[in-house]
């Protein structure tokens, strides 16, 4: 099942109301050149990752947060790699190690964040959400029903390197029932062909029974392309004349209920769920959401948050958060809506 990013519309002329001590001047430049994405975070046109690595080695020596910022949030990730590589090759010393000695709390967090490659930040935050007492469900689910399944399998074979385990016993370690069911289907989605009403017919099935059947729910949304799920999902609510995640609602309880609801917003509309777990403004959350989705799509999920909440998301982190850790997460926002 692939996601089905569409383009968003989104008004960005004179957008540009940036806090210009965090910005390269260049970033400028990068955003003629670039504007071929729905990222807020391109290429930097004008890099040079020794003169960069040169000029976070001062910074991390003063504990300069504002150069650090400013360089590792206008550089995309393949950038900053470079930039991890070089500074090594300098310096003998990992950039990540000097950015925890250097900085600490919010900032510190997030900065490491962008220092990950995607495939390490995502399976980080699938660690994370393992960790400790209780599972974080949302997180689990928010991986795992957004991205397709050739990226959970390169994302479970970065876990299997990073942390030495399979992902796939973990998480059935760490749940149970049709739940630990949904999130296995999930973790190996497939593509497989299927027609609309059969699918329709055995969806409706499940929810008329005495006892709501999870089964057909996710087997049919975690193994067809998300097209083919929008016509079976918009057929159910005219067909039963109720929509689809107050029939969820209604019929399921508890984690399955939360599983399939999520996959649901996800299928028909994945901008706007993650427009919803930003508006939770939980620093974990806001973090995964803006870094992981920073360099595909985090215009459209803004557009998303301002259709939502009727508040831009520039102006809300504003509103919630101080210092430099603010400063870096509007450069990761990038502009005003």
């Amino acid at each position: 099942m692939t996601q089905n990013h569409s383009c968003c519309s989104i008004y960005l002329e004179g957008s540009f109301s940036i806090f210009t001590h965090i910005m390269d001047l260049d970033y400028f430049k990068s955003y003629q050149m670039c504007w071929g994405t729905l990222g807020t975070v391109r290429p930097f046109s004008n890099f040079h990752p020794d003169r960069d690595a040169i000029e976070i080695q001062k910074a991390l020596e003063k504990k300069d947060a504002v150069t650090l910022i400013r360089i590792l949030t206008n550089r995309n990730n393949a950038q900053r790699q470079a930039i991890a590589k070089t500074y090594k090759g300098i310096t003998e010393k990992d950039l990540a190690a000097g950015v925890k000695k250097a900085l600490n709390g919010e900032l510190e967090t997030l900065l490491l964040a962008l220092l990950m490659t995607p495939l390490q930040y995502e399976a980080h935050r699938l660690q994370q959400a393992m960790e400790g007492l209780g599972t974080d469900e949302e997180t689990l689910l928010e991986i795992l029903c957004t991205r397709s399944g050739k990226q959970l399998q390169e994302i479970g074979a970065v876990y299997k390197q990073t942390y030495k385990k399979e992902l796939d016993k973990e998480i059935k370690g760490e749940t149970s029932g049709d739940f630990a069911k949904l999130i296995l289907a999930l973790l190996n989605k497939e593509n497989v062909p299927g027609v609309v009403q059969r699918d329709i017919e055995s969806l409706s099935t499940s929810l008329n029974g005495k006892k709501a059947d999870a089964e057909p729910w996710i087997n049919i949304l975690t193994s067809r392309d998300t097209d083919h799920l929008n016509k079976v999902l918009m057929g159910l609510e005219l067909e039963s004349g109720q929509v689809v995640l107050k029939a969820l609602e209604k019929r399921f309880s508890g984690d399955i209920q939360l599983g399939l609801r999520v996959l649901v917003q996800c299928i028909e509309n994945p901008n706007l769920y993650l427009a919803k777990r930003i508006a939770t403004m939980k620093t974990p959350v806001v973090h995964g959401v803006m870094v992981s989705h920073c360099e595909e799509d985090l215009l459209c999920i803004r557009a998303a948050y301002r259709k939502l909440t009727g508040t831009s998301l520039y102006m809300a982190l504003q509103e919630q958060f101080k210092g430099d850790h603010l400063q870096a997460l509007l450069a990761i926002c990038r502009s005003e809506d």
